[in-house]
Formats: C-alpha cells, structure tokens, sequence
C-alpha cells in the first residue's frame, strides 16, 4: 500500500488580487486574450514553450481555460495570475498541482520581453511562491524549462529555487531535442533561511 503525505490543513480562501510593491496579481478575465495574444505571439516568447505562438483563437480558447484557475482548493487545482503594472497586462504567473497530491506543485511564468530588466519577472514569481508556502502549506514547489532559457534560469535562482537536475535531450519540441533544467524550493528551504524570496535582488 503506497503511502501519501497528510493532507494540508483547511485554509481560509485566498485573499486576491495578490499585491507587491510595483505590481497586481489577479485572476483572468475574458478579455485578457488580447493582451496575453500580443505577448504569446512574440517569436522571442514562443520560442521556449510548448505551444507554438499564439493566434487569436489560441489566445480566446487559453484565457477561457485560465477562468477557472482560482485557487488550489478549487476543482481546477491550479492559480493562474495576470501581472498587471499601472494597468497594464505585462505578463502571467501560474502556479498547479503535481504528483497527485495537494503537498506538491510547478510554477511557470510568462513576461513580455518589453518589460524585462526591471525585476517585474522575479518580483510576481517571488510572490506566488510565497503564497504556495505562506498560504496552501506546500512542501514543495518545482519549475521547469528549456535550458536554453537562460533568463528564466537566472530568474529562478535570483528567488532562491535550487538548481535539481539538468536533462539532455528529453524533450521534443518544435522539430528538435531540448535540454530541460528542473528547479526546485522547498518549504524547509524558506525555514533554513537557505533561499531568498526577495524580488529586489
């Protein structure tokens, strides 16, 4: 009989949108799929994800698959957040469940090149992994990424994920073989004081 860990305990719904010094985190709207469609269609964006650069169908058809990405404890099992800057859409934050377990989850993160150099990046993800840890209790949140992706690399060390393992050729993707670079956090890190969630730095 295969063990789980303990369930968290219940919680108190989420307080949203999620504020940080320079930026608002909130839920999708269906009219997001303009502005997510102006930085999902970009070459330099899509060139490291899975999908293929977003046309305007692809945009309706994710943002209305983000409506319901409220919470964790939501039957979506999943956060996604827009990155507002007075007011304007400059990105997204995603944070879902893994493993089968509420204990365990990945992070991803979207930001328009644009915007980039300004810390924007660091300081949205450095607040989602505060609410994975501060608020849902998680054990263990994870990112991945094509290893190509040196700036999300940077950016996942600049909040304080560990570099865990770096996997050669295990991904086809866009008529290639790509490298994968996994990072990880885990709540005993943030504990230890061994990793910083500080966006300023």
């Amino acid at each position: 009989m295969t063990e789980t860990p303990p369930p968290p305990p219940d919680l108190p719904p989420l307080q949203l949108p999620v504020l940080t010094p320079r930026l608002r985190l909130r839920t999708h709207r269906r009219d997001d799929a303009e502005a997510l469609l102006g930085i999902y269609s970009q070459p330099a964006v899509a060139r490291y994800l899975l999908d293929e650069a977003w046309t305007p169908t692809l945009a309706a058809e994710k943002t209305a698959e983000r409506l319901t990405c409220t919470g964790l404890d939501t039957s979506a099992a999943s956060l996604a957040l827009i990155i507002e800057h007075d007011t304007a859409v400059i990105g997204d934050v995603t944070l879902w469940q893994t493993g089968g377990t509420r204990a365990t989850a990945e992070i991803g993160w979207v930001l328009d090149p644009a915007h980039s150099g300004r810390g924007y990046a660091s300081e949205a993800v450095a607040a989602v992994l505060a609410v994975a840890f501060d608020h849902y209790r998680l054990h263990r949140v994870s990112a991945q990424m094509d290893a190509r992706n040196t700036a999300s690399a940077r950016l996942a060390r600049r909040v304080g994920m560990i570099a865990e393992a770096h996997l050669r050729q295990d991904w086809w993707s866009k008529g290639e073989w790509t490298d994968t670079l996994i990072f990880g956090m885990l709540a005993d890190d943030r504990l230890a004081g061994t990793c910083s969630l500080n966006p300023g730095t």
